[in-house]
């Protein structure tokens, strides 16, 4: 496994990279990094892709967008950017955890570039908006609401980032060891402009004053609304708090999805099933992306 950098958007972007052969870009969430696919990286090499795992824009030691913008839309123009500037076909695949999935869910949109797409831990927009305006959903991601407030850089920054320990308990399941995905993550997000960065995700996407109203609404919908246009996998953890899936979610997903598509949840997970139960998640993203899901 390599790291290089490459320009995309007036961003210096760097990357994870194994394996050769049709792209498969792996986007990661918050507040994790690339280290999240190191257990898919090496499968997906195996089966004849290269795989590129990028620290998103703001996340060290990717450099800061210089027009400060932190938008879904600014990700997805990563994501594309990123699909030409790696040489990328309509061979490529594209997976997104956590915080890029609105953005994998709007890139995938564009059918000329991906073959298969997968999502892990985010339903699409029009089952994901129901459930976190209900009491479970903002119990359990309260984080979204607390980044809002002036103090939340000074309570995230504190200990040497001891809310991302209790942030990978509280979305984990019981007994996992989150000992080497906290290392990469605090190194990415340590620089109190990268942290700034981070939050700015969530203070852009979900405002205060706007997040649930029809403008909101409408505006998210004309970004990552649209169900993708090629086949897609979507995984959750059955530990997860985030979403309470159940078979009648999984049946909702799945109608919104085209032809070919498949959503599971990985027993035993929680909302890290990349690193959680790899073996699982490997072995089920390996078995869509050959067609035999």
């Amino acid at each position: 496994m390599t790291v290089n950098r490459i320009t995309v958007n007036e961003i210096d972007f760097a990357y994870l990279e194994q394996g050769e052969g049709p792209l498969a870009l792996l986007m990661h969430g918050f507040p994790m990094s690339p280290a999240t696919y190191r257990y898919l990286m090496p499968a997906l090499a195996g089966a004849g892709y290269r795989a590129v795992a990028p620290y998103l824009r703001g996340f060290a030691p990717s450099t800061l967008p210089p027009n400060g913008s932190f938008g879904v839309a600014d990700l997805i123009a990563d994501v594309n950017g990123l699909h030409e500037a790696l040489g990328g076909d309509g061979d490529a695949v594209l997976v997104g955890h956590d915080f890029s999935a609105p953005a994998v869910w709007g890139a995938a949109q564009d059918g000329d570039r991906w073959s298969k797409v997968v999502v892990c831990d985010v339903p699409p927009l029009p089952v994901f908006g129901p459930m976190v305006l209900t009491p479970q959903g903002t119990d359990a991601l309260s984080h979204f609401w607390f980044f809002q407030t002036a103090v939340a850089e000074q309570v995230v920054a504190a200990d040497d980032l001891a809310y991302l320990d209790w942030i990978y308990r509280k979305f984990t399941a019981d007994g996992f060891d989150a000992t080497e995905d906290l290392k990469h993550a605090k190194d990415a997000l340590r620089a109190p402009e990268n942290l700034a960065a981070a939050l700015a995700l969530y203070r852009t996407a979900f405002p205060p004053d706007r997040f649930g109203t029809p403008d909101w609404v409408q505006e998210h919908a004309a970004v990552w609304g649209a169900p993708p246009s090629r086949p897609t996998l979507n995984l959750f953890g059955s530990e997860d708090p985030s979403f309470a899936i159940t078979d009648a979610t999984l049946a909702a997903i799945l109608d919104g999805l085209p032809e070919g598509s498949h959503a599971e949840v990985v027993q035993g997970a929680g909302h890290v099933g990349l690193v959680e139960k790899p073996a699982e998640v490997n072995r089920l993203i390996l078995r869509f992306l050959a067609g035999e899901l």
